[in-house]
């Protein structure tokens, strides 16, 4: 590196350079994902082995980088991107939204107030609206952008504590001398809602799992009898935690006869639509939010389902005042003289510092509209149908839940076997996997091994569907 330029940032002509440079080799990616194993063939630690022990003291030349990068980051990346990514809820990026994450960093403003950045805010109100309107949700619902699910729902349980109106935020529960508090969700809920309780002090004893259906949802009179047990035993309920698109089995609890129980209960509903909730813009698919009135919070993730880049989760919430209530300081170093006017998203929330997350949502929005989103969700759940109904007419095979959305769970069950077919089925999928051309997930329903496919990439075609039930099958034989 010239040493006249190692205390100032890149020039203009080598960003230029080496952006288009990066550009070309992002588009190439992309354009040839496949020629890459999905899951590395790596054993722990070997990344951290071809990379220096300590800092480097002088700069490098940015070929260099470029170079390591190729040549020992990228053999440790497991390609979530890939067609051939079936594993988890995948979250795939567009092009759109990769545009708009290289302009967020290129700006790289803070969005805590409204002044610090007032694009950031007003479009934050405005993409989040926009969402809401694609969703179908009621006009009311307010939304505000955080990273993950995770942080969403820590938020939402945290706006059900505070409405319980104990003054919690000055006091602490310790200070306050309650009963028990209690939370309510699904067996097969996701585990962030046991961390947020966690986090928020409630304990992992304050939540209580209610018992499921067949296909794996809330039974609701089985909620109804549990909440007064513990009302009767001292315990307080103060939240119901209701999922649309259960991480397993992508199962649909009931939200209208829960919704019904939190009402004549008075309890906070959540709802956690985080992956599945975007469906909800297919038209035909509106009929998995039957319900939603009743709910005070709902989260969805544009980065799972919605291939805006990682990460972007919205909160949406019947009552911002909550919300704002339990978070918000108003330090002198913050205040503004427009406070008064404006929406300044720092006061909804743990964080401080905020990402301008809500432009590569935008960029994903205006470039494919509710119409072109739609089509790509509409052809993932039935390119999964078509992998479904491969499972259904094997004999060999056997469906382990319903397929409301892209996911299917499954196992191998040959005929006359007599051994663990969870060990069969556990090995059979360490074999898939070792293949690299696909990925899948496993979940453990009634104690038995399930193997899980799921189609929401938006590179994922019916062609590599049936690649993958091909590579399954030569697997066994």
């Amino acid at each position: 590196m010239d040493k006249g330029k190692k205390f100032k940032d890149m020039s203009a002509d080598d960003f230029k350079k080496y952006g288009h440079e990066l550009i070309d080799w992002a588009s190439e990616y992309l354009d040839n994902i496949e020629k890459y194993k999905v899951l590395p063939d790596i054993k722990p630690g070997e990344i951290k082995s071809g990379l220096p022990e300590h800092p480097n003291f002088t700069g490098e030349d940015f070929n260099k980088i470029i170079n390591d990068f190729e040549k020992i980051i990228i053999p440790g990346i497991t390609h979530w991107n890939h067609p051939g990514f079936m594993a988890y809820f995948n979250s795939t990026s567009s092009v759109p939204g990769i545009l708009g994450e290289l302009l967020i960093a290129t700006l790289n403003v803070n969005g805590m107030l409204w002044k610090t950045s007032p694009s950031a805010s007003e479009l934050e109100e405005v993409t989040t609206n926009w969402l809401r309107e694609m969703l179908g949700l009621p006009e009311y619902m307010w939304g505000i952008i955080y990273d993950t699910a995770s942080v969403s729902s820590l938020h939402a349980i945290a706006c059900a504590r505070e409405k319980l109106g104990f003054d919690i935020r000055e006091k602490g529960l310790a200070g306050n001398n309650l009963p028990k508090l209690r939370l309510y969700c699904s067996e097969h809920a996701h585990s962030s809602i046991e961390k947020g309780a966690i986090t928020l002090g409630i304990g992992r004893e304050g939540v209580k799992k209610i018992g499921c259906d067949s296909e794996f949802r809330i039974i609701p009179e089985l909620l109804r009898t549990v909440i007064r047990k513990d009302k009767e035993d001292g315990v307080m309920p103060f939240c119901v935690v209701a999922t649309i698109g259960t991480t397993s089995t992508t199962s649909i609890d009931p939200i209208r006869a829960i919704g019904e129980i939190c009402k004549e209960e008075n309890l906070w509903l959540h709802v956690d639509s985080a992956h599945a909730g975007t469906a909800a813009i297919v038209p035909e698919m509106k009929y998995i939010l039957d319900g939603i009135e009743y709910a005070d919070s709902i989260v969805v993730n544009p980065h799972k389902w919605m291939f805006v880049p990682v990460d972007c989760s919205i909160l949406y919430v019947k009552e911002s005042e909550i919300l704002k209530r339990a978070f918000s300081l108003n330090p002198e170093y913050l205040k503004t003289k427009v406070d008064a006017e404006v929406t300044n998203y720092n006061d909804y929330g743990v964080q401080l510092g905020r990402r301008f997350r809500s432009l590569k949502l935008w960029f994903v929005i205006k470039y494919f509209g509710a119409e072109g989103l739609a089509g790509i969700i509409r052809s993932n759940i039935e390119t999964a149908n078509k992998f479904k109904q491969l499972v259904q007419q094997d004999s060999d095979f056997e469906l382990m839940a319903p397929v409301p959305f892209s996911t299917i769970c499954f196992r191998y069950k040959p005929t006359g076997y007599l051994g663990d077919l969870n060990e069969l089925n556990s090995n059979l999928m360490e074999e898939i996997n070792k293949t690299g051309k696909i990925l899948l997930s496993h979940t453990k329903l009634n104690g038995n091994f399930v193997i899980r496919l799921v189609v929401s990439g938006i590179r994922t075609e019916e062609k590599h569907v049936l690649e993958a039930w091909k590579i399954i099958k030569s697997v066994i034989k």
